[in-house]
């Protein structure tokens, strides 16, 4: 679990600096935007090389498709959103000034400015705990890492990926802002739940499932990359449920007809 806790911690250091350089940041302003642009390619080029790796392309469209119907008939985006949105809400009330006075009453305009303003900064918030959680989490790294830790007790992947998220964490902070501090949340439950189970299995994964995975994983970040280009809204959650029916379709493998291989 060391490993997995400085992975977190990794991811919150260096959100901190992307804060703190994000402050300089105008919203919608050249500088911005190119700070977007910037983290959109590398995403995309992360994605497309985890993406290549897979080995049955029929798997990945048939994960990819139907996992995203699922992901849509649950409304898994929606919900991780609106987690987000609650957790922004809860610090921004413990850390509200109780003395602060109200809106001026005879002020309507200010207070739905205020209103959107705060609705603003939520889906804001919402969206980088949710970009960040995927990003750090979808990919091979981090299976393989939590198997090595768990089985191993090495924890060299995990170590390498904890000094590749932290660098991410700043470009993401400083586009995205404080919701990708709370990814590490999902960092320690994730890749904590995966090492215990390598522990207690204390067997490996067949290669072609970590190969899938990391198929499937690529995919999924390359949609974020998209997102972050604004070139289409992709609501990448919904399509989390690919990642069980890969594993699968990988297990089922030696049992399937050639016509799917």
């Amino acid at each position: 679990m060391i490993a997995t806790v400085i992975n977190a911690i990794a991811v919150i250091l260096g959100g901190l600096v992307g804060l703190a350089g994000g402050k300089k940041l105008e919203r919608n302003t050249p500088l911005q935007n190119t700070v977007f642009y910037g983290i959109g390619v590398i995403t995309l080029i992360i994605g497309l090389m985890m993406a290549l790796r897979t080995q049955r392309i029929l798997y990945l469209t048939l994960s990819l498709v139907f996992g995203g119907i699922i992901g849509h008939l649950i409304g898994i985006e929606g919900a991780i959103l609106r987690l987000g949105r609650s957790i922004e809400g809860l610090t921004r009330r413990r850390g509200s000034n109780p003395r602060k006075p109200g809106p001026v009453p005879g002020a309507p305009v200010q207070a739905e400015q205020t209103m959107e303003d705060s609705e603003a900064r939520a889906a804001r918030f919402a969206l980088g705990f949710l970009e960040a959680s995927v990003l750090f989490c979808v990919g091979s790294m981090t299976i393989l890492g939590s198997i090595q830790a768990g089985i191993e007790g090495h924890y060299s992947i995990l170590l390498t990926k904890s000094v590749m998220d932290g660098f991410m964490a700043v470009l993401l902070a400083a586009g995205l802002g404080a919701g990708v501090l709370y990814s590490s949340i999902t960092i320690l439950v994730y890749q904590g739940i995966l090492t215990a189970i390598a522990s207690w299995a204390g067997t490996g994964v067949p290669d072609l499932v970590l190969s899938e995975i990391s198929g499937i994983g690529g995919a999924m970040i390359i949609m974020i990359g998209i997102n972050l280009l604004q070139l289409k809204k992709v609501p990448t959650a919904n399509y989390l449920p690919g990642l069980v029916l890969i594993v699968i379709l990988s297990l089922l493998d030696p049992y399937l007809p050639g016509v799917f291989k």
